[in-house]
């Protein structure tokens, strides 16, 4: 049984191309919001002003952009699975519509056949 490539990851959290399923949009969503908040949950642990606290603010500062950005190009592949182009993906950075939009991208059915920006689901198009 084969797991997921470097190349293949990088493809997945990184790049704006391509497109992918409702379950891979949820679950890599998922890993991305979990990784900082596992890092959020260190630093409160942290003793206040420690060298330990600063090393894990940092961390979280840091990973936190990288989950940005990584919830912004699943979000992208997941609207280009549905036809649609890239930046409707915006939509999730608006206050209370964000949690429609998640909604209908987890719910709504990709298109069976290839569009425009990929001939089949969970591959770079």
């Amino acid at each position: 049984m084969g797991g997921l490539s470097a190349r293949q990851l990088l493809w997945l959290f990184l790049r704006l191309n391509g497109r992918i399923s409702r379950a891979a949009y949820l679950l890599a969503g998922l890993l991305a919001n979990l990784v900082p908040g596992f890092l959020l949950y260190r630093f409160t642990l942290a003793p206040v002003e420690s060298q330990a606290a600063d090393s894990w603010a940092v961390a979280f500062f840091l990973i936190g952009l990288l989950s940005v950005w990584s919830i912004f190009a699943l979000s992208v592949k997941r609207v280009h699975d549905l036809g649609k182009p890239g930046p409707y993906a915006l939509a999730l950075f608006v206050p209370v519509i964000s949690y429609v939009v998640f909604i209908v991208l987890c719910v709504m059915p990709g298109d069976p056949a290839p569009n425009r920006y990929g001939a089949e689901t969970n591959s770079p198009g």
